[in-house]
């Protein structure tokens, strides 16, 4: 699954040795998400992708992630541990979206891949104005 937010805060990293002598890193996250209602979300990375992906306060990014949930003495935990994260990049402003053209201007070209966008009839029929009406 994937997500898209700021980070607003880095937490400490976490380190230490397994019972079977291996040693462990967790780096925390908490992002924001960019909707109309944020959504706070706190994640981590894991062993490697601590190293693999650092990140920083105020970072754009597009998180992959999965959820995994355990049971520990009757009570449940979830975790949201990211395996893969994408910076967005701050200097590449959005497109603006195209306006529909006005009468007597041409239509823009279409992307590569895009189908054509339909022609504009900018025609009126006077004498069947008024038949449509209900009344």
């Amino acid at each position: 699954m994937d997500i898209k937010g700021k980070i607003i805060q880095k937490l400490e990293l976490q380190s230490g040795t397994s019972k079977a002598g291996n040693a462990w890193k967790k780096q925390e996250y908490v992002l924001e998400t960019l909707d109309s209602y944020p959504k706070k979300v706190k994640f981590d990375f894991f062993g490697d992708r601590a190293d693999q992906y650092p990140l920083e306060v105020g970072d754009v990014i597009t998180l992959s992630y999965d959820i995994e949930s355990r049971e520990f003495n009757g009570r449940w935990y979830t975790d949201i541990r990211g395996f893969r994260a994408m910076k967005e990049d701050p200097n590449a402003a959005a497109a603006p979206a195209p306006y529909p053209p006005t009468a007597g201007e041409p239509a823009p070209a279409p992307e590569a891949g895009m189908p054509a966008p339909p022609p504009v009839d900018n025609t009126f029929d006077q004498a069947g104005a008024g038949d449509d009406l209900p009344f």
